[in-house]
């Protein structure tokens, strides 16, 4: 495992919390995993055999999954923060006759191979601190021809809980025409995209618990006292509360570049 700064531990701790629940309660991960590839099949077609590909940030498999479906691959590279994700995402691959290697740690100092032809990640970049700077990495690492195909998450993400104050969320939140302007010089755009939409949950406690097991609170450094869950239920119903519910903002970004 490489080395990571504090808070990427804390990241990691609170994804490691909710692997046993996050392939259930992660919906719109998995939603925003199948558009990503919708995506990328809208930009090269489908099938097609990528002989070398690397996916960061695998967590519990829904986009490697997802790739996996559409496409062939004979050497693939996973990444993810949590080590424990190994195992749930190699039983995604089981069938497969991908050569499969994985390494815990974080992106940033990960081995990377070189020569890739595909860069895969999905719900991720958001977490990392230097978009600009892992970006101009990753594309060092693509052959010429090279795809980097990506997911954030945009600045309305969660924007009910930020309204509130709320600064336990991801750092990165980045919208689809900042991402056209730190792409490297190297890269060309080939398609991106933002859908922001809601979810809705009947209580701010299903909210809460949404977010504990999908481990997205990774920031999160304080305990909620009783006083401060009451506070926040009664100003969250009284700011937002509509006829389906309560809703909490989801803001996808997609994204499909390739190195020049």
């Amino acid at each position: 495992m490489t080395e990571q700064t504090p808070f990427q531990t804390r990241v990691e701790n609170s994804f490691r919390r909710g692997l046993a629940t996050y392939h259930g309660a992660a919906r719109a991960q998995a939603a925003s995993a199948a558009q990503l590839i919708d995506c990328l099949t809208q930009v090269v077609g489908a099938p097609r055999l990528f002989p070398r590909v690397f996916e960061f940030g695998c967590g519990t498999g829904h986009l490697t999954e997802a790739f996996l479906a559409q496409y062939r691959v004979t050497n693939m590279w996973l990444n993810d923060l949590v080590a424990d994700a190994e195992t749930m995402v190699r039983a995604k691959v089981s069938e497969t006759q991908v050569h499969l290697q994985f390494e815990a740690g974080p992106v940033e100092t990960a081995l990377i191979p070189k020569d890739l032809d595909l860069i895969l990640s999905g719900s991720t970049l958001q977490w990392v601190e230097d978009i600009p700077g892992l970006l101009n990495h990753l594309a060092d690492h693509l052959a010429p021809g090279g795809l980097l195909v990506l997911s954030t998450f945009g600045e309305q993400q969660f924007t009910q809980l930020r309204a509130l104050g709320s600064k336990s969320f991801a750092p990165s939140y980045t919208n689809a025409d900042q991402l056209k302007h730190v792409l490297p010089a190297s890269m060309v755009m080939r398609r991106i995209e933002q859908s922001p939409h809601d979810l809705y949950f009947p209580t701010t406690r299903d909210i809460l618990r949404h977010l504990r097991d999908t481990g997205v609170n990774g920031r999160a450094q304080t305990p909620w006292s009783r006083r401060k869950l009451a506070t926040f239920d009664q100003t969250y119903k009284t700011r937002f509360a509509c006829q389906s519910g309560l809703p909490l903002t989801y803001d996808p970004v997609f994204m499909v570049a390739e190195k020049i």
